[in-house]
Formats: structure tokens, C-alpha cells, sequence
């Protein structure tokens, strides 16, 4: 679907939307679709549609499932702006700075990126509703998604039947201020797990020391020996405290990498860094799917304005992240064309139409506490937090069947969600084979 670059002057250039549509599989489907909102920001859906087809495929039996990818995302004139495939490969560039990258990208760029923000692509989103006929439509949202589909319901109030909020990250938020405090909550409970864990603790019983060793030996960023994960070639390189941050923190996001950060601290302790690369790598694929042009788009507009200088160096006290991972972030607001939100932007959305917000225990970007501030102001809703999950809790265990029996009746007021107390954090790796005694076979999951 073709629409105006700049809506408000609607003229001028024109982009194409993506629109992935799975139709409802019943002859008598529900009139009410469910729109699907991707992560990132940056993420499409309709470029997951592979995977999400998959995990909608439940709620397709009685509607439509539609998936878009936002303006500058996916298919839809994407601001994609990714380095050369070879530096992927190069250790040397693990602390690359990125800014003169997003600088050439922003040169090469046909279009305008002040135009890629959150509000504009939800009258997008307004215009599809209204090409494809559908009255008041259902919204899921996932991290990211969830601001959008906030932004969506108070734009378009009349417009929307129910909402599935899973890890809120509300328009409120400031990206990425509270990811160093956010982040240092899920380590602390991922240390308190292993201590509890007699296996764990029977192996690592000082990680938590351990672990604030290896982040302050490579705050002098010293020459290590590496091994790609992929090539197996053998570097020394460079490693900075910052970059390994970086990987504890992406393995946080889900319980599965985190079951490893023992066993990876231990040998990072010992001075052995392989499996601290190997865990940077499982998160390479979510890197990929980010348009990094949309996201800065979106950040600079929206988040950026918002935070002052000493909030950054409150916000990262006593974190293991520090205050680089935030000004690094944001170092490319410095020069990429944005205009700033106005203050109506981060007002709380209220509503009294019918919301799910869901929660991972362990989420270390979209913790539970950013759910409970946005339920204040959602007068018809209801937040479900998942025991031992992580960032996207929808697939996971009888989740799935509760966000089924919400779109169907509309309502959260009959949920039980007791049944989400069987979920529970995976056991921690003691050696790489598995979790398990120490010296042990271990064992798969």
C-alpha cells in the first residue's frame, strides 16, 4: 500500500507499506482482526511473518492476522543502515564506533527521517485499517510494539476493540536511560538464582565477585586471545568493559542465554573469553532485523529530548552497564534530523477499552514495574506477570491460551492465570553441556 512520506503535507514523496495478511481460518470468522506491532524499535512484522505466522497461528482460527511493517522497517522504505558483512567477522571491530557508519547511511538515505516516528506510522496503520475494510480491530504489541499500540489506542480510540501489551515499554519510557537500571535488577536476580540453586552455587560460589572482576579488569581494555564462534579463527583483540557489558546484558533478555552467564563468568574470570563471544553471537540475528536508521528516528525524536545529562549519570549508578552503553545509544541524536515529541506524547494513555498487559519476571528492558505504571490510566485492564520469564512472554506455557480466551471474550475479567505459576527459570549450565553436578555429564533440557 502506497502512502505520502509526509502525511501532513500529502504530497511530495510516497512510500510503499508492506502488509502481510493471514486470513482467518473459519468460514464465519470474527469481524475483528488482530494488528500486530513489532519490537526494536526497528523491527517489521510483516518481515517476521515466518515467525509470528507461527505464533498467531492459534488466534487465526477465528480472525484475521495482520502484520505491517512500519514505516522505515521490513518492506516499508526501510532506513536500514548495517555495517559490511566482513566486519561481522573481524574481531578488531568488536568495540567499532558506530556514529561514522549512521553518518553515511544518513547521506545515502532517500528520505526523510524525521518523518519515521511512532505517531506518524500509527496514521499509517489508521489508513490500512480503513483500505482493508475492518471495523475496531485488536492490538498486539510486543516491547517497542507496545508504545506504538498505546500511541494507536489514543489516537485512535474508536478504532480499537482490545489490547495485548506484552513487555510495555510506554512512550514515557526515555530509551535507553533505564536499561542500565533495568539491566543490573535481572543480573541481581540471576546471581540470587544461582546462589539458591545448589548445583550453581556448588560451582560458582562467587559469581556475583567474579563477575565485578572481569567488568573492572577490562575497564583498561587489555589484549585478549578470541575464537569466532563461526570462523574459529584465533584473534587477539582488544576488549572493553563495555562491549562485554554489552553481551551479559543481551543475554538477560531471555532465561534460556542467561542459564549460561555462570558457567561464561567463571571462565571470563580465569581469563578465558570464548564463551562470552559465543553468547554475543546468539544475539546477532535480533541485531539484523533492526532498520538501525528507524530506530534512531524514532529515539531521537521521542526519547532522546527527554534526558538530561545528570539523569544518564544517576541512571547508571552502581550498574554494570555504567554510562557508556547510554551515551553511545545516543551519540547520533548529536547531528540525525528529528523533531522533538511535544509534551502531549508522553502523557499517560488512558483508556477504558479492555487490556492485557503481560510480564516477564526477569525482563531486564521492560521489567513489570513499567506495566503497573501504564494499568493506572488503563481503566480496563489487567497485568499478568509470567514467574522466571524474560523479554516476550506470549509463547510461553498457557499464555498463549490466555491471550486466546481475552480476544474472544474481550475481557480480562475471567482470566485465571494460576496456570502461569508452572513456569520457572531454566536450570544454570554448570558446564557447557548442560545443567548438572559439577565434572558431571550434565544434561540437555
Amino acid at each position: 500500500m502506497s502512502v505520502f512520506e509526509d502525511r501532513a503535507a500529502a504530497k511530495g514523496r510516497r512510500i510503499d507499506l508492506r502488509i502481510v495478511l493471514f486470513p482467518a481460518m473459519r468460514r464465519d470468522p470474527q469481524p475483528d482482526p488482530l494488528f500486530v506491532f513489532a519490537g526494536g524499535p526497528g523491527q517489521g512484522a510483516a518481515k517476521m511473518a515466518r515467525t509470528l505466522g507461527t505464533l498467531f497461528r492459534s488466534f487465526q482460527k477465528d480472525r484475521d492476522i495482520v502484520l505491517v511493517d512500519q514505516r522505515g522497517t521490513g518492506g516499508s522504505h526501510p532506513l536500514n543502515c548495517r555495517a559490511p558483512e566482513a566486519d561481522a567477522d573481524d574481531l578488531s571491530k568488536l568495540d567499532a564506533d558506530p556514529t561514522p557508519l549512521y553518518r553515511d547511511c544518513l547521506k545515502r538515505y532517500d528520505a526523510d527521517p524525521k518523518l519515521y516516528t511512532t505517531s506518524i506510522a500509527m496514521d499509517d496503520i489508521e489508513e490500512i485499517r480503513r483500505h482493508l475494510g475492518y471495523g475496531p480491530i485488536n492490538l498486539w504489541g510486543a516491547s517497542y510494539g507496545t508504545r506504538a499500540a498505546l500511541i494507536y489506542l489514543r489516537q485512535y480510540p474508536d478504532a480499537v476493540r482490545s489490547a495485548v501489551l506484552d513487555g510495555v515499554a510506554p512512550p514515557g519510557m526515555a530509551l535507553p536511560l533505564y536499561f542500565a537500571r533495568d539491566g543490573q535488577r535481572a543480573l541481581d536476580l540471576t546471581f540470587e538464582a544461582c546462589a539458591r540453586e545448589a548445583a550453581c552455587h556448588a560451582a560458582f560460589p562467587d559469581l556475583q565477585a567474579k563477575a565485578a572482576a572481569v567488568l573492572q579488569r577490562l575497564e583498561a581494555k587489555p589484549k585478549v586471545r578470541l575464537t569466532h564462534p563461526r570462523t574459529g579463527q584465533r584473534s587477539e583483540v582488544a576488549l572493553s568493559r563495555a562491549t562485554a557489558a554489552g553481551i551479559l546484558m543481551g543475554a538477560l533478555y531471555s532465561p534460556t542465554t542467561a542459564a549460561l552467564l555462570p558457567r561464561v563468568i567463571e571462565d571470563a574470570a580465569e581469563g578465558n573469553y570464548d564463551g562470552l563471544l559465543g553468547l554475543a553471537s546468539a544475539g546477532e540475528a535480533m541485531g539484523e532485523s533492526i532498520s538501525e536508521g528507524m530506530h534512531l528516528s524514532v529515539v531521537c525524536a521521542e526519547d532522546v529530548p527527554r534526558i538530561q545529562a545528570a539523569e544518564i549519570t544517576r541512571a547508571a549508578a552502581n550498574t554494570f552497564l555504567g554510562e557508556e552503553m547510554i551515551r553511545t545509544r545516543t551519540k547520533a541524536c548529536a547531528f540525525w534530523p528529528a523533531k522533538p515529541a511535544g509534551e502531549e506524547f508522553y502523557r499517560p494513555v488512558v483508556s477504558a477499552k479492555p487490556v492485557l498487559l503481560l510480564s516477564g519476571e526477569l525482563d531486564p528492558v521492560t521489567p513489570p514495574v513499567w506495566a503497573a505504571q501504564v494499568a493506572g490510566s488503563l481503566k480496563n485492564s489487567r497485568q499478568i506477570v509470567v514467574p522466571g520469564a524474560g523479554h516476550g512472554v506470549t509463547s510461553l506455557g498457557c499464555v498463549s491460551k490466555l491471550v486466546g480466551q481475552f480476544l474472544e471474550e474481550g475481557s480480562a475479567a475471567n482470566l485465571n492465570a494460576e496456570c502461569v505459576k508452572t513456569q520457572r527459570r531454566p536450570p544454570f549450565f554448570v558446564t557447557y553441556s548442560g545443567p548438572g553436578q559439577a565434572g558431571g555429564t550434565g544434561g540437555g533440557q
